[in-house]
């Protein structure tokens, strides 16, 4: 229980550091808000068109979060990787986009390449990787695992009855209990 405790808690913290991102600084002062989604899967690469919120790199962010929530509340390792691959995916994918829009990426001194925001991003989705590897899952439920209930089938050993005898018969619900014997055959 503890560690789906601490794994919910890294996955809602990395799905909030890749939902905030897109309103960060990305490169040279620009937000992730600002840069187009399709500008990432077009030939042309990143462009200075700005884009609409929901057209915008917070919506991939935005669907991870949504991912994150529904994976913490059913406690599903699978959604919470999804949601981390989603976020470095789409991080990634800005990186070669905006690489070859730029000829490079670069960080200096004066606060000019890469920003908060793509630090943001990529730590968000290091985090929830992170987090489904720490979660332990649903796991199996208890009811199903209870020796209590005999199983459908008497040739089957329990742990209170012991494998029947080869060659002898077992009673099922239709047979009477009494065991039923061949009379001695007639030898003469």
């Amino acid at each position: 229980m503890a560690r789906n405790v601490l794994g919910s808690i890294l996955a809602l913290v990395g799905a909030a550091a890749a939902v905030w991102s897109p309103f960060r600084a990305w490169y040279d002062g620009r937000h992730g808000r600002s840069y187009r989604l399709g500008d990432l899967f077009s030939s042309s690469g990143v462009t200075d068109v700005r884009a609409g919120l929901f057209a915008s790199l917070f919506l991939p962010f935005a669907v991870a979060g949504v991912v994150t929530l529904v994976g913490v509340l059913l406690r599903s390792r699978l959604l919470v990787t999804l949601a981390g691959v989603i976020v470095l995916g789409f991080t990634v994918l800005w990186m070669v986009r905006v690489g070859q829009a730029e000829g490079s990426l670069s960080v200096d001194s004066a606060g000019n390449g890469l920003g908060l925001g793509v630090a943001g991003a990529f730590g968000g989705g290091v985090l929830l990787l992170l987090a489904a590897g720490v979660m332990r899952g649903r796991g199996l439920r208890r009811d199903s695992l209870s020796p209590s209930a005999p199983p459908s089938d008497p040739t089957v050993p329990t742990l209170d009855r012991p494998p029947p005898e080869p060659g002898s018969t077992t009673p099922t619900e239709d047979q009477p209990t009494t065991e039923w014997r061949r009379p001695p055959l007639d030898h003469t």
